[in-house]
């Protein structure tokens, strides 16, 4: 590995790292979700450019199941019923 490749995949790690450790700011879950995949998505090529199978393999999981949660919750907030409207609050005195 040369020099300038070996500066590149630690960038891309560290670049990795931000980006995962930077999804807990999100404010909405589905946006930390889909950061979390793009950070697990950059480790497990951080992983191949290292060869290692721990890496790749812990990412491609992460990757698997943010990608199912962000999918299950999409599928379940378009099948709920719109929420109930509240009935007015009734006044003393009122018809």
């Amino acid at each position: 590995m040369t020099l300038e490749h070996s500066v590149v995949v630690e960038a891309l790690g560290w670049v990795a790292t931000a980006t995962f450790a930077g999804s807990y700011l999100a404010k909405r879950a589905e946006t930390l979700v889909r950061v979390q995949i793009a950070g697990a998505l950059m480790w497990a090529v951080y992983g191949v450019l290292v060869r290692s199978g721990p890496v790749i393999a812990a990412n491609v999981l992460v990757v698997a199941a943010a990608a199912w949660k962000a999918r299950t919750s999409s599928v379940r907030d378009a099948s709920a019923p719109p929420a109930a409207a509240t009935p007015p609050a009734m006044t003393p005195g009122a018809p």
